[in-house]
């Protein structure tokens, strides 16, 4: 049986001139978290750490406001970023408070209760309380059709990116008239300012909206002065207002909890708690901005800020490694993670020649840690970009070690990466009908349903393949002029594909596919943020190509890949990115590829200069502190990324990692890490390594005093490049222009003196 807990004035003076220390909940809270669930009163920022127990303070915290009194239920908005954390945070509530389901709460995502509340005003934005919400899809065909009334080319402006950037905007809690004309640029001819207004006023006939405006209409409507009644009723049903992951929050939401936080406390202070940890803000680039909680203390004055710093998840070594990367970032608040459990093993990092090389290693460190009894399901592999994935799916494959991918499908399975396979199965055997009718269309052609099914009616009619019926149908009348020329170039192109089978290496020509078919250009055009990593995943692809003597061999390999699954209950390794990896926590973790312009992200710096870096090293502090016990960072010499193969350098994280937390194991003659000074191989070696050749090596605080010693200006050789000449040096780094090749920046270690 539900119940509801009534609001007792008394009740919450009486709760607060007892001791709170002698509730029960605080039993098992630790001095910080007791003063987080105790500071009731006034604007309060929790700041918590990597595994220090915010759920546990958020959950108590609510149970401690309806426990003493001092709120029911329904006085109390509660604001997670997932339906999941919010049914999760409603039954450990409950079960806090003796298990009966409680009624009346306000307590779920932003969007949510923005909806919520939008059913009960909808009519002050022009919309019915039986409005719809439209979904992406349904939003993107909207725009299309705008844009298509004002003659505009949906090819040169794709209306998803036009939908993305009205999306954007109103994350930004700006209707069109906010919107500044220097934000337009020449998207959509530097018309989709004038679409978001037309789009906004066809929702209004639709009696519609999308997610973006369920945040947006509700910010009007409490920010329009005639409607200063319905704020102020806010302000007096919610007495607490309480935010988890306030770090993740944006523009819209971080002014829709300004506006409802406005009216709550005592002689105008609010009783807002937000939760969270600027040091895991790792969205900006879907919206986030980390300013919002770096400046709590200035939005609300007077704000008491608590933080979290014992964890409860990881050794002592690793909450310092951690700790040692995130000091390198300016924007921040400040705090130090520390346990005061083991300080375990060091944080293993190892430098290896190329990709293949670390997914080799890797495979043997996994199964030795399995040899020792460790459960797979333990281990994760976290990597910054998507086309990482694919030498370690296949290493694992090779190994016979179950995998699974979180955040998305295998390699192999991307979407992406099957259409590109289905016009290499088709060149290679233009009989397979499955393979074709995927393609036909993509990139699109103007080749509709109706086509296709003429196509097929024809070939089953005939019982020949859909190839064949398309030679057919090009040479007799059944089909549009317009259509048949456009098919009948697509049978020139394989046609023509097919004849350079044999003088034309696989990997190549896979390229030439893709590029001529205008596959690669489809997604170089799209705005979407995953559209960089599916052109990344198509030249990876190539890259998997060249280990393969022919297309026909590859195709088998491939075939032989997509039937190795094991089934869902299998003791898997995790596979994943970085940012899926946020909140997920395992015993050992590898983090691979960490090298400067991998991770850090290239693009992320390009975008966002110092703000971008700053939260690739917030990544970065993330992905250590998921480690339990064991961690490793691995970065290579070589790394084949952006269709051609370059020499990585060691990522700037790398330095930054404390060397007494470390330990550093390279291949023979690749740079290891040492800020101003050296890393020497006359230390202990003892250790076993799964990679051959390798040399363990321990911190040395003296400078080098080699009487070889390169300097500007000397004359050096490289293997590839040929001679060059050093014009800078940076500790073992050399920036040198070559005869040949110009400017290259290498390692000291890749070079020889003339």
């Amino acid at each position: 049986m539900n119940f509801t807990i009534d609001y007792d004035p008394r009740a919450e003076q009486q709760a607060l001139q007892t001791s709170p220390q002698d509730s029960p909940l605080m039993a098992e809270l630790n001095p910080a978290q007791r003063e987080a669930v105790l500071q009731t009163q006034g604007p309060v920022l929790v700041l918590a750490g990597a595994g220090t127990g915010k759920t546990r303070v958020l959950t108590t915290r609510l149970a401690y406001l309806i426990q003493s009194g001092q709120a029911f239920p329904g006085q109390i908005l509660a604001v997670t970023f997932t339906n999941k954390a919010a049914q999760e945070m409603k039954e450990r509530v409950s079960a806090l408070l003796g298990g009966t389901p409680i009624e009346g709460w306000w307590i779920g995502t932003f969007h949510s209760l923005a909806a919520r509340m939008l059913r009960r005003h909808g009519e002050l934005v022009g919309l019915g309380s039986d409005y719809t919400i439209l979904d992406a899809d349904d939003q993107v065909r909207l725009v299309k059709q705008l844009m298509e009334d004002r003659g505009l080319d949906t090819k040169k402006s794709p209306p998803k990116a036009v939908a993305d950037k009205i999306s954007s905007w109103k994350d930004k809690g700006k209707i069109p008239a906010a919107v500044a004309p220097e934000e337009v640029g020449d998207l959509a001819n530097g018309k989709a300012l004038e679409i978001y207004a037309a789009y906004q006023e066809r929702l209004k006939t639709l009696n519609a909206c999308d997610f973006g405006d369920l945040l947006l209409h509700v910010i009007t409507i409490l920010k329009d002065p005639k409607h200063a009644d319905i704020l102020a009723d806010y302000h007096r049903r919610f007495k607490y207002l309480l935010v988890d992951e306030y770090q993740d929050t944006n523009v819209a939401q971080y002014l829709w909890l300004r506006l409802l936080a406005q009216g709550t406390g005592k002689n105008g202070a609010s009783n807002i708690c937000c939760v969270g940890d600027d040091d895991q803000s790792i969205y900006g680039w879907r919206g986030a901005e980390v300013d919002n909680i770096l400046r709590f203390e200035k939005d609300f004055p007077g704000a008491k800020t608590v933080r979290l710093e014992e964890n409860y998840r990881s050794t002592g070594h690793i909450l310092a490694a951690a700790n040692g990367v995130i000091a390198g970032n300016s924007a921040r608040l400040g705090k130090e993670l520390f346990t005061s459990g083991e300080q375990g093993e060091k944080i293993n990092v190892h430098a290896l020649w190329d990709g293949g090389a670390e997914a080799r290693w890797l495979g043997e460190e996994v199964e030795a840690l399995q040899g020792k009894g460790q459960k797979l399901s333990d281990m994760a592999v976290l990597v910054r970009a998507g086309f990482q994935m694919r030498e370690f799916e296949e290493r694992f494959i090779q190994l016979g070690l179950p995998y699974r991918v979180i955040g998305g499908p295998r390699f192999y399975e991307r979407r992406e990466i099957r259409d590109a396979l289905a016009y290499l199965r088709v060149v290679m055997q233009s009989h397979d009908d499955l393979a074709l009718q995927r393609i036909i269309n993509v990139p699109k052609r103007g080749i509709g349903d109706a086509t296709v099914q003429t196509l097929n009616i024809h070939a089953r009619a005939r019982n020949i393949s859909l190839y064949q019926a398309i030679i057919d149908l090009t040479q007799t009348g059944e089909l549009r002029p317009k259509v048949k020329t456009t098919l009948m170039k697509l049978i020139d192109d394989f046609e023509r594909w097919k004849s350079l089978i044999d003088t034309t290496h696989h990997a190549e020509l896979a390229q030439q596919i893709l590029d001529e078919s205008g596959y690669v250009a489809m997604w170089q055009a799209d705005k979407a943020p995953d559209a960089p990593g599916r052109v990344e995943n198509l030249k990876e692809l190539s890259a998997a190509m060249d280990e393969f003597e022919s297309l026909q061999e590859f195709l088998e390999h491939i075939a032989l890949v997509m039937e190795s699954k094991e089934g869902e209950t299998a003791d898997s390794i995790t596979l994943m990115t970085l940012h899926a990896a946020k909140g997920l926590e395992f015993d050992t973790v590898f983090l691979t590829g960490w090298e400067d312009g991998l991770f850090p992200s290239q693009r992320s710096m390009d975008e966002s200069g110092l703000k971008g870096l700053e939260e690739e090293r917030r990544l970065a502090y993330v992905g250590i502190t998921r480690a339990r016990k064991k961690a490793y960072i691995s970065y290579v010499a070589n790394r084949y990324m952006y269709g051609h193969w370059v020499n990585a350098l060691p990522s700037r994280f790398v330095e930054e990692l404390p060397p007494e937390h470390i330990n550093v194991r390279a291949e023979n003659g690749l740079y290891a890490p040492g800020r101003s000074s050296h890393w020497d191989s006359s230390g202990d070696s003892s250790g076993t390594s799964t990679t051959q050749n390798v040399r363990t090596h321990t911190y040395s605080t003296e400078k080098s005093t080699a009487d070889g010693a390169l300097k500007t200006g000397d004359r050096v050789f490289h293997d590839k490049f040929g001679t060059g000449t050093i014009i800078h040096i940076d500790g073992q780094k050399l920036d040198i222009e070559f005869e040949e090749e110009g400017h290259k920046r290498l390692m000291e270690s890749f070079v020889s003196k003339v």
